[in-house]
């Protein structure tokens, strides 16, 4: 009789959140607090990376995407088989798709926020509502072993 072992779990948080810069703080912390449960420690360089790309990704929504009295989503999930973390930012502006800056905007309004996720992701991306309605969802994914 051979013994099998049961399906890892894939880890998965997610909350709406107000279009606000103190939507966007919770929002960070929550998905930080939640690495950390799920065994990427505070103070770790993958916890670091997956919640500086989580902070830079919700205060793009509340910044950029941004409808009065619509709150955005976010959903993180994790694979322990893959060693995957994922961040999926949706907001409810689709007309609003994120590009990087090619140089820092003159008057110092930001532009760098996208310049760090392509810098510290493996991959990232952005695609269209999948609940349908208006909005884009802006996702990152990145390597974070030590999953439990």
């Amino acid at each position: 009789m051979t013994a099998t072992q049961p399906p890892l779990t894939v880890h998965r948080f997610a909350m709406c959140f107000s279009s606000t810069p103190r939507g966007a703080r919770l929002a960070r912390r929550l998905c930080a607090k939640r690495l950390d449960a799920w065994g990427i420690p505070h103070g770790s360089d993958a916890h670091d990376v997956v919640t500086l790309i989580a902070s830079e990704l919700c205060a793009n929504a509340v910044r950029h995407g941004r409808v009065a009295g619509r709150d955005f989503h976010v959903l993180l999930t994790a694979d322990p088989a893959t060693g995957t973390v994922r961040i999926e930012v949706t907001d409810t502006r689709g007309e609003r798709l994120p590009r990087l800056a090619t140089a820092v905007p003159e008057d110092g309004d930001g532009g760098r926020g996208l310049l760090l996720v392509e810098a510290l992701a493996d991959r990232w991306g952005c695609s269209p509502r999948s609940t349908g309605g208006p909005g884009k969802t802006v996702w990152a994914e990145c390597t974070a072993h030590g999953l439990t």
